[in-house]
């Protein structure tokens, strides 16, 4: 007897997309589950491993028979079913509650298939993992998880085996083999020999084996040298085996393991910013989701709809699709971004639909519109009231031909509230078309009315605030942002809490400058840890440069100038140029509080380059955090490539303050002595892969390169007292990514009042997900602490309320039956607990 084990656990690690597109994914998983069937029926003690529930449902749609026998070896134990997951998905971009959905749709999948519930996690290929994970995977039912990438070299960690420990406390076993996933053809014997020889002696170890990237798995031949091995071989225990077997033994002797604290990060840093438009995309799904989701549970749970139990769970299978990680992190090939755009594009449609569903149905019972008004309608799916600026397009009654202005203010019943008509989206030169901002209090989770009366005027009022002395200082009691014009960038930002408080400063002089950085053709940025090789910024155009550029026929047009000012806000407007490309700023400059919108728009056509946008904080020791799944760390400041969500903020904790700056669709940044720079998109080659010494690319072609053309970003910042601005930044994220939907809508009159479904009593929680439960028509609420601190708040909902309690980062899901008033605690998978 021996007490040292080899574990053979064989794959086939199957990229359903890569240099591929997902027809030839689906064959290669076809063939290669077929020819592991065959294999596993005809050997004797072999046991094929294989994960993501993508792959089994193309199965069992393409070759139902096929499927049918792979069932029959799950029941036979010759057949494991690993990981459990939707697929293996990018480990770092997706938002908390995406890493659910994604263990909540293979979890349930592999459950109603096969019987069966996994307990060892899977993400062999994924390009790091966020901290945020722990958490997730504990609470769903996981112990342990098996990873491949990053290797040693770019992530140093305690051990191969090592406990990794979430913010929240959580705990799972961890392995990071020492070799890697695949196997040559014919090569696992020798692989095997290679990795007795150098695995720890006198205890198990794991290795894994298969042809693999476009599947394969195992071969006659392979399996018939691993037999003569295992036959061979006397002074130790070598199985077919699984991932949970091996963490049994694991398990048993874990209390003198290592335990690990941080994130599992860096590996290809240029995959947090490669490919945006998807990424971007990405993040407007998600958003979209959840926040659509909230309004139908407030419709359906009050019988004004029926749920959209088909539409949602294809919604949450496009999700889960193209947060592979392969195309999130914009590794693939172009035809599987189009793709992947193609997915999230289905996906958005179907939920424009239940929105509108939804919405048309929370409007019942609003009053009908006054005369001359036009009545706006606004949902909050929040759970707590949301102070800002509401933007809403709206048609007047009739085409107004006169030569004067038809004005717009917003009313919330008797009171007028601050509001000013902008340029609308379209560009017909006639009074029809209205765009309007205004400042508003949203009431929480429920619809919120606002009627705007109509008043013509001679003109559009004119612009009050110029340039002098060469910049535009734009000031209000708590706001100073002072713009250059000779730069277009922003000299200064200052804020104070009230009229008699001294002002702070938080950025240096030329902040938002675009930065262009030297890069290369591979996509991934594997061979790099930063990009900081500065090649200059972008220009102030010329008054006629930018008269070519905006297309303006009459005269030279200043390349900085004021396009709107009003009682809401004013917005200052900047165009740049670098090489072939272009960028529009704009500054949305508020009338009330200090949070200013940044909009970029890139016309970008470079190629190798990295455009990177800069924020000088003015104290050069400042630190940098960011807003990662489920949680928040602390990010490097050595000028390395770091990856978050949606936000990251600057921090002097000598001054005691913080600068939090908020996005729509960006991961990458960078920080060093003080410096943010937001890393906006890449222009890299499709799947350009460095191999040794070779040339990354061919050179006798043109080839086309990630991010040409126009791409859009909106950044929020805001400055404020330290601790209190980082209690608030992930509330204030949210409400920007999941905004509430204003339309002009003219309802039929009634009588019913609109109430909040479900509120909050404190200032920091959140409600992550609200929705129908999978297995009935309970609600299934989940809620999460986003601070460090422990916190209380009450929930209220209809007629039933609950008080509860958090731990630092906790992450905790009810199940409610809303006519017997019972909460249930479940975990992730909604499970009780």
């Amino acid at each position: 007897m021996t007490d040292r084990t080899i574990h053979l656990v064989c794959n086939a690690h199957l990229d359903p997309v890569w240099l591929w597109e997902w027809e030839e994914g689906a064959a290669a998983a076809i063939s290669t589950f077929r020819t592991a069937a065959d294999l596993c029926e005809k050997f004797d003690g072999f046991i094929f491993n294989h994960n993501e529930a993508i792959l089994y449902r193309w199965v069992e749609e393409y070759e139902p028979a096929l499927f049918v026998r792979i069932q029959r070896l799950v029941q036979q134990g010759k057949w494991h079913i690993m990981g459990g997951w939707y697929l293996q998905p990018d480990c770092n971009m997706p938002s908390g509650e995406s890493f659910v959905r994604q263990i909540l749709l293979g979890r349930n999948y592999f459950q109603e298939k096969f019987g069966v519930t996994p307990t060892t996690a899977i993400n062999f290929d994924s390009f790091g993992h966020s901290r945020g994970l722990v958490q997730i995977m504990a609470k769903s039912g996981f112990d342990s998880y098996l990873i491949c990438r990053p290797d040693q070299d770019t992530c140093k960690l305690p051990g191969n085996e090592f406990i990794w420990e979430g913010y929240d406390g959580s705990r799972v076993l961890v392995l990071r083999p020492s070799t890697m996933y695949n196997t040559p053809l014919g090569g696992a014997r020798e692989k095997t020999e290679l990795f007795i020889k150098s695995a720890p002696q006198s205890t198990s170890a794991l290795m894994l084996w298969g042809v693999g990237n476009h599947g394969g798995g195992p071969s006659r031949k392979d399996l018939a040298d691993l037999a003569d091995l295992i036959n061979s071989t006397v002074d130790l225990d070598i199985r077919h085996s699984t991932p949970e077997a091996y963490f049994a033994g694991l398990s048993a002797r874990s209390d003198g393991l290592p335990v690990h604290r941080m994130d599992i990060n860096p590996w290809a840093v240029g995959c947090y910013t490669s490919m945006i438009r998807v990424k971007q995309k990405h993040r407007q799904f998600e958003n979209e989701l959840y926040a659509t989701e909230k309004m139908v549970v407030a419709a359906w749970s009050r019988g004004w709809m029926a749920y959209p139990i088909v539409e949602l769970r294809e919604a949450q299978y496009d999700l889960a699709t193209c947060e592979f990680h392969d195309i999130l992190p914009g590794s693939s090939i172009q035809p599987a971004e189009e793709m992947a755009l193609r997915i999230i594009d289905h996906g958005l449609e179907n939920l424009t639909r239940v929105k509108a569903r939804a919405f048309f149905s929370l409007a019942k019972g609003q009053p009908a519109a006054i005369d001359d008004c036009i009545p706006i309608l606004v949902y909050n799916p929040h759970p707590y009231p949301i102070q800002g600026v509401v933007e809403c397009e709206f048609q007047l009654h009739d085409f107004n031909w006169e030569d004067i202005f038809t004005d717009a203010t917003a009313y919330s019943g008797d009171q007028a509230l601050p509001t000013q008509v902008e340029k609308e989206i379209s560009n017909l030169n006639l009074d029809w078309r209205k765009r309007i901002a205004f400042t508003a209090e949203l009431a929480p989770s429920q619809m919120n009315r606002f009627d705007c009366r109509l008043n013509r005027i001679p003109k559009k009022p004119t612009v009050q605030l110029q340039t002098r002395d060469g910049v535009i200082n734009f000031q209000t009691d708590q706001l100073e942002v002072t713009i250059n014009a000779q730069t277009g960038l922003v000299d200064a930002y200052r804020t104070r809490a009230a009229q008699a408080d001294p002002w702070v400063d938080y950025l240096d002089k030329n902040a938002f400058c675009p930065l262009v950085m030297r890069d290369n053709p591979d996509s991934w940025g594997m061979l790099v840890r930063k990009f900081r090789d500065d090649l200059g910024g972008f220009n102030l155009l010329s008054p006629e440069e930018n008269q070519r550029f905006s297309g303006v026929l009459n005269a030279a047009l200043p390349s900085v100038r004021v396009i709107e000012d009003g009682a809401v806000r004013s917005v200052v407007e900047a165009v740049l140029g670098y090489g072939n490309s272009r960028i529009v700023l704009q500054y949305k400059l508020p009338k009330q509080g200090t949070e200013i919108e940044v909009v970029v728009r890139v016309h970008w056509n470079e190629k190798d380059r990295m455009l990177k946008l800069s924020l000088p904080s003015l104290d050069k020791a400042s630190t940098y955090m960011g807003q990662v799944a489920y949680g928040c760390d602390t990010l490097a400041g050595n000028g390395s490539e770091q990856v978050a969500q949606k936000w990251v903020a600057i921090v002097s904790k000598s001054l005691g303050t913080a600068l939090t700056i908020i996005n729509d669709g960006t991961y990458g940044s960078d920080f060093c002595y003080g410096e943010a720079r937001i890393s906006l998109l890449r222009s890299p080659a499709y799947s350009g892969h460095p191999f040794l010494n070779r040339p990354i690319l061919p050179q006798d072609r043109y080839l086309p390169r990630h991010d040409q053309g126009e791409r859009l970003y909106h950044f929020w910042i805001n400055g404020g007292p330290l601790d209190a601005r980082l209690a608030v930044v992930d509330r204030e994220a949210l409400v920007h990514n999941e905004r509430p939907m204003a339309l002009s809508f003219f309802p039929d009159a009634g009588t019913l009042i609109s109430q909040a479904f479900i509120t909050l009593d404190d200032q920091v929680m959140q409600i992550t997900a609200l929705k129908k439960v999978e297995d009935g028509d309970d609600l299934l609420i989940r809620l999460f602490n986003p601070t460090g601190q422990e916190q209380t708040t009450t929930v209220r909902l209809s007629d039933t309320s609950k008080q509860l309690a958090f731990g630092p980062f906790e992450i905790r899901t009810f199940r409610l039956n809303q006519q017997k008033s019972e909460w249930t605690e479940v975990n992730l998978i909604e499970q009780p607990i």
